[in-house]
């Protein structure tokens, strides 16, 4: 006997119908095929597509992580610099703040400093008033009791000029030693 028909017969024997197991055979390669060429067709490029938007998102997930690191940096560096100009204004602002007050100070000097030397030059000429009005005075009662006392009228002009030089060459209270007297 033929080696094929004894396969045959023995493929039999297991209850295995060999047309059939062929023809499903062809069936199975044909829809393998089908799928195959479905797959790479339209399952393979949906899912390489998928796998680009995935690889897609993760680089722009990353690109965004190094956007805020780069921009937390810049505020921060920012921030930096607005304290700096913060610093440098309260700093300026006390400098101005100091120099006013200095310069109050110093104009509150010069205003007590003429204040007071107004108020010494006004005391000089009440003083000097006060000195002449009361030389005058002196003199007219000199001349008033030089009057009585020799009972007659004296010259008022000769003897008011006479006086007036008496009193001058007179020491004066706190001039320390004056022109002294001398009889004659």
């Amino acid at each position: 006997m033929e080696p094929v028909l004894l396969a045959a017969e023995g493929i039999d024997a297991l209850g295995i119908n060999l047309p059939g197991l062929l023809a499903q055979l062809i069936n199975f390669g044909i829809v393998l095929v089908a799928f195959t060429i479905l797959f790479r067709r339209f399952v393979f490029p949906m899912m390489d597509e998928r796998k680009k938007r995935i690889e897609e998102g993760l680089q722009a997930s990353e690109e965004a992580k190094e956007r805020l690191s780069q921009t937390e940096q810049e505020v921060s560096a920012e921030m930096a610099r607005a304290r700096q100009e913060a610093q440098g204004v309260i700093q300026q602002a006390q400098q101005t703040s100091q120099r006013i007050q200095d310069e109050a100070r110093q104009t509150a000097r010069t205003e007590a400093e003429q204040i007071l030397e107004r108020a010494r030059n006004e005391i000089q000429l009440e003083r000097d008033n006060a000195i002449a009005e009361l030389r005058r005075e002196f003199a007219d009662l000199t001349i008033t009791a030089a009057e009585r006392v020799i009972r007659r009228n004296l010259d008022r002009e000769a003897h008011k000029d006479l006086i007036d030089q008496v009193l001058e060459e007179a020491p004066r209270p706190g001039a320390g030693d004056g022109p002294s007297r001398t009889s004659g």
